[in-house]
């Protein structure tokens, strides 16, 4: 008996084994990205795009080596059609290598009927060894592409400190075209180098159709993505950055190392199309669905940065009721509350009842009440709670140590490596503290959070090059570089989303702002595990709608939070042009409002009140056309929504400081040509009009704008077609 149940176990094996040999190809779709996948003998492949539209001529490479005790070991990776899995959702093609013993798992799912689809590798070590792993990329792609093709390249800066200049980009991909995009867990922009990127571009034939593809990155670590052209080839590898290098990361028996996962989508029709589909896509696969349900998200914020680091328990009480009054929906308390860096408890000199009171006031007035942490940093408060740099234990979390004779600033201290499992053990506690002791509805993290570099021969990256490092100061902080800078920061991106999701566990409705002095951290990877991004540091209107010109092509707009602070308002008018500059997505106004006169006080009134009423839906859900070119600061600029579901939108209209530019017309799109539409100008600077769709997407809204420097905002309603 035990012998026929093991003859028929056996047979069932070879069954199972060659019908899945036999299945070494196969397709996954959505509504917009159709994609035909191949198991080879020894490495998997795309094959195509769009049924053949892109062809990849690339196979997928496997790490060819592996070190173990300083050793390089050669690997022979084959199929396991067994262990293998396809259906309409899932393809999982698995290789092995018998020694030593590991499993990758080439992996593409789709979790949305549109949009892209997303990849990634595993791979398992399955031996009692310890390895060190070389660098997997997340994608290799060699489209072979026609030489007569003309072809656009498309990508987007991170707004970090300032935007630059130029933000948004669309070249010509001719002959010899080389371009490398890199991201990191906080950029740093350099005059003459390259601006980091949001991790993800597009690339599209200059035709009518505009037809293409576009890849993107879900990681807040060390990423880049590359682009050549050369003959017929149009190659490229997206995923963990390789330099400085070489990568290594070790792996130990039983641990699993996984690449950055992308995705990958087709689309038709230029960047503003491909982004109505991947906004969505984001918004339904990547962020926290249950922050969406609130129907006030994004929320309007009052931040008492207004009155910088002097805020006091009187201040804020003060700043509370005016936002209560004005019709806010959150206070959040910046930088200043606390006991001195790393010493997150509320400074008994300036808040003597602590902070709950002020959250209870907040609730009591209808108000959310939100906080900002910088919750990685170190520095010489001695006070039981406090993260201090000389302690024998934080010592050995530092990213670099100290010198005797080194002093923090006023909020920046010494980033901590929170891919040091203690490190990030102390973090979940202390966030989770915060939150609890202090009743929050919001919390903030700030500055520099996510290690991009490490000193340190005993955390669980790599170790340095002592001969490849150097040390070096900027914004306040103090940064590492060497060739292990890559793995330290992909163990600390993987330690941030584990203390993020936590706080999303213990605290469910807990709003996470993700700040890191104002886009620098802004991707995919983060975007799933924040509510919203501070997407530039410098709040003037032209920065404001610069960085929401550029972020607005990647990510939902109710997720992208501009700061309104103090700017020159001679007029009503130019007052109302700068609350509308942050009025495009999240609305955080960074002035003490209590410094309003009574005409502001009113017009902000009114402002907010639109808000909720006329553009929150639309940030919300409609789609998003940029109908100017990018914010330049002298000329017009714009920006239109519209729903089709709900048949309404809006257009911001902004003039510029030239002088002699009073009139202006923006063309609309994502009308429809056959319907009417009502036109209401919010500041009555033309009269209510009806207009033919097809008029307003060939010849445009006429604007008149007397003085520089303001503001329209115009309410489109599709008009019910006319009865016979």
């Amino acid at each position: 008996m035990t012998i026929r149940c093991d003859f028929l176990m056996l047979l069932a094996y070879l069954l199972l084994s060659i019908a899945a040999a036999s299945q070494t190809t196969a397709n996954l779709e959505t509504s917009d990205t159709k994609l035909q996948l191949e198991a080879g003998t020894n490495a998997p492949r795309l094959i195509a795009l769009q049924s053949g539209d892109w062809r990849n001529r690339a196979t997928e490479s496997p790490i060819p080596t592996v070190e173990i005790d300083g050793r390089s070991i050669q690997l022979d990776w084959t199929f396991n059609p067994v262990a293998s899995h396809v259906d309409k959702k899932l393809v999982s093609f698995v290789y092995d290598t018998v020694s030593p013993r590991l499993r990758l798992t080439w992996e593409w799912e789709v979790r949305s009927e549109h949009g892209p689809i997303e990849h990634q590798i595993r791979i398992e070590n399955r031996d009692s060894t310890e390895l060190w792993l070389p660098l997997e990329p997340s994608f290799v792609f060699d489209w072979q592409e026609a030489l007569q093709d003309q072809l656009q390249h498309f990508y987007v800066e991170k707004g970090a400190d300032t935007p630059s200049a130029i933000g948004t980009h669309l070249l010509a991909v001719s002959e010899g075209y080389e371009w490398e995009g890199a991201s990191s867990s906080y950029a740093q922009p350099r005059p003459g180098e390259a601006r980091e990127i949001i991790p993800y571009f597009l690339v599209e034939r200059a035709n009518g159709s505009q037809s293409g593809w576009y890849v993107g990155v879900e990681f807040s670590g060390r990423t880049h993505l590359t682009l050549t052209r050369k003959g017929v080839s149009l190659r490229g590898k997206v995923g963990l950055n390789p330099n400085p290098g070489p990568f290594r990361t070790r792996l130990k028996p039983g641990e699993v190392f996984e690449t950055p996962r992308i995705f990958l989508g087709a689309t038709d029709g230029g960047p503003d199309a491909t982004a109505n589909v991947l906004r969505r896509w984001v918004r339904e696969v990547l962020t926290n669905p249950d922050t969406w349900k609130n129907p006030n998200y994004p929320l309007l914020v009052n931040n008492s940065w207004g009155g910088g680091m002097a805020v006091n328990e009187e201040i804020a009480r003060h700043m509370i009721r005016d936002s209560a009054d004005l019709g806010f929906e959150m206070f959040h308390l910046d930088a200043g509350w606390f006991r001195g860096v790393g010493d997150w408890y509320p400074d008994a000199r300036k808040f003597p009842h602590g902070l709950r009171p002020l959250a209870d006031e907040a609730h009591a007035r209808g108000l959310k009440f939100g906080l900002w942490v910088d919750w990685a940093q170190a520095a010489l408060n001695t006070a039981p709670g406090a993260l201090n740099v000389r302690d024998p234990e934080v010592r050995g979390w530092l990213t670099s140590d100290l010198p005797p004779d080194w002093k923090p600033e006023e909020f920046k201290g010494q980033t901590i490596d929170i891919g040091v499992p203690q490190a990030k053990a102390w973090a979940m506690r202390e966030t989770n503290r915060i939150v609890d002791d202090y009743n929050l509805d919001m919390l903030e993290h700030d500055g520099y959070l996510v290690a991009k570099g490490c000193d340190a021969s005993d955390h669980p990256h790599a170790p340095p090059d002592p001969l490849n490092q150097c040390t070096y100061r900027d914004a306040g902080f103090e940064f590492v570089s060497s060739t292990n800078s890559t793995d330290v920061n992909y163990h600390a991106a993987r330690a941030y989303y584990d203390i993020q999701s936590n706080l999303r566990q213990k605290h469910p409705g807990l709003l996470l702002e993700i700040c890191n002095d104002g886009g620098r951290m802004v991707d995919f990877g983060s975007a799933a595990h924040g509510d919203y991004f501070s997407i530039t540091d410098t709040y003037d209107p032209l920065s404001n709608r610069r960085a929401f010109y550029d972020a607005s092509f990647v990510l939902p707009t109710a997720m992208l939070e501009t700061y309104v602070e103090r700017w020159p308002t001679a007029r009503t008018g130019n007052f109302r042009y700068m609350l509308r500059s942050g009025m495009m997505g999240w609305l955080s106004v960074m002035i003490d409002t209590t410094s309003w006169n009574a005409e502001q006080h009113s017009a902000a009134k009114e402002e907010l009140e639109l808000y909720k009423k006329e553009l929150r839906p639309l940030i919300r859900d409609a789609n998003l056309y940029h109908i100017s070119e990018r914010p330049d600061g002298l000329h017009w600029d714009g920006m239109e929504y519209f729903d089709p579901n709900a048949r309404r939108g809006v257009v911001y209209a902004f003039r510029g400081s030239v002088e002699n530019e009073a009139d202006h017309k923006f063309v609309l799109h994502g009308l429809s040509p056959r319907s009417r539409y009502q036109l209401q100008f919010q500041d009555h600077s033309a009269p209510e009009q009806i207009v033919e769709g097809s008029e307003l997407m060939k010849g445009g809204i006429n604007f008149h704008l007397p003085s520089p420097n303001s503001s329209e905002i115009v309410s489109l309603r599709e008009l019910p077609a006319p009865t016979d």
